[in-house]
């Protein structure tokens, strides 16, 4: 069962031009997830990894609508970044930065409650709905999240991707997925 994400979740990549999120939206890709866009401001026009680089959140979900988005960039450019991503009306904010000033966080979590948006993080390694789709880069590389990840009963919520990832495994190996 999804719970905030699926394979037909479209999903945007906030700084996908820097390295972090390249590298993730790549395995992210190879695990199937569905990324249709990428905001980098002052990048709109290139492609990372065959996915359209846009200047403005807005534009990007005008060309590919989406519902989720992954924001990579860093942390004196996340409230614009996540508040532009709010007023765009996505619904899922996978908040990937970390060392948000606590005053900028508290901003965008009232912004985003005012539309009924979920936001993860800041400083998430994103979710994993096994075999469907990831949002974020939680369990490293395509084929580790396949080997570790599989769809069952119990849900996993942590505060450290290594522990999430070592828990999912330790259930994916006792057939409890």
């Amino acid at each position: 069962m999804a719970i905030l994400a699926n394979e037909n979740t479209r999903i945007i990549v906030q700084g996908i031009t820097g390295r972090e999120a390249a590298t993730f939206s790549a395995e992210s890709l190879a695990y199937g997830a569905q990324i249709v866009a990428g905001v980098t401001p002052g990048k709109g026009g290139a492609e990372v990894h065959g996915v359209p680089v846009y200047d403005t959140v807005a534009a990007a979900v005008a060309a590919h609508p989406a519902e989720a988005t992954v924001i990579s960039v860093p942390a004196a450019l996340l409230k614009d970044a996540a508040l532009e991503s709010v007023a765009s009306g996505l619904q899922l904010i996978v908040i990937v930065t970390e060392r948000i000033p606590r005053r900028d966080i508290a901003e965008v979590l009232e912004a985003a409650a005012e539309r009924g948006c979920r936001v993860v993080g800041p400083n998430s390694l994103g979710i994993i709905c096994p075999g469907k789709t990831r949002v974020g880069m939680c369990g490293g590389s395509a084929d580790a999240v396949r080997r570790a990840y599989t769809p069952g009963p119990v849900g996993v919520m942590s505060r450290s991707g290594g522990m999430t990832t070592e828990i999912a495994n330790l259930l994916t190996q006792n057939g409890l997925g």
